[in-house]
């Protein structure tokens, strides 16, 4: 006599069923319950590209494949999706949006983000955003930054760490032209991230020199770039993050 196997065909299928909508539940409560690390920018020239100030983490299918966290300001949200295209089946990437710039408050929320890894590479900038005059004390941009470097290093030990500098600033109006006071800021802050990047042996993204002989891909604001120029920064940024991923032990 032959025994139907649909009960029990039925029941398996329930309970794979179930298990696949707890699964589905536990991931948006984890979403839910993520911080989002959002921000507010005063000044209005310096507004958010893209989707704004906040944490956009990636949905983690595989948990062995490596995470990227790539931190920065609006010229981040420009080329964060050049990036994650890129790495595309090869890293998740969590992007890091902000209109931080250097001060021991900004250093504090950079742990408790990174704690929303762990990271294997942490592509990061800062810069646009602290050129306003009185942003950052005199003579404190260089152990601000190296300490913001220090905070990678003591929450992921075995995170490879990138760091890009700033883009150009152009004057009001007019597109193709440097704005001298802004400019020498940010070039002045360029100069002395890379000295610290090369004590701490951080590798430098040259954001600032691949973009300085493209103003003709620049909007019609002082920061904000066109697509094109995007493209060249994501596709500089992929490139590192891939070579530091393929020297991961």
């Amino acid at each position: 006599m032959k025994t139907s196997t649909r009960p029990a065909m039925h029941t398996s299928f329930s309970l794979i069923l179930s298990a696949l909508f707890a699964l589905a539940a536990l991931s948006s409560a984890r979403a839910a319950d993520s911080p989002k690390f959002s921000a507010k920018e005063a000044d209005p020239r310096l507004h958010a590209e893209g989707e704004g100030w906040a944490l956009k983490k990636a949905a983690v299918t595989d948990p062995s494949r490596p995470r990227v966290l790539l931190i920065g300001d609006s010229i981040l949200g420009g080329y964060h999706k050049e990036v994650i295209a890129a790495l595309e089946g090869k890293a998740y990437v969590d992007v890091w949006q902000n209109p931080h710039w250097q001060s021991q408050k900004t250093n504090e929320v950079l742990g408790r983000v990174l704690e929303q890894g762990p990271y294997d590479v942490v592509h990061a900038n800062m810069g646009l955003h602290g050129w306003p005059v009185g942003r950052i004390r005199e003579g404190t941009f260089e152990p601000l930054t190296k300490a913001y470097i220090e905070v990678i290093r003591t929450k992921l030990p075995k995170a490879k760490i990138l760091w890009a500098n700033s883009t150009p600033a152009r004057a009001k109006g007019k597109p193709g032209e440097l704005d001298p006071e802004i400019n020498a800021n940010i070039l002045d802050q360029n100069r002395m991230s890379a000295s610290v990047m090369k004590q701490m042996n951080v590798p430098v993204n040259d954001f600032y020199s691949l973009l300085i002989g493209r103003m003709d891909l620049a909007k019609t604001d002082q920061f904000h770039w066109t697509a094109p120029a995007y493209k060249i920064l994501g596709d500089a940024a992929a490139r590192s993050i891939s070579e530091a991923l393929e020297r991961k032990p």
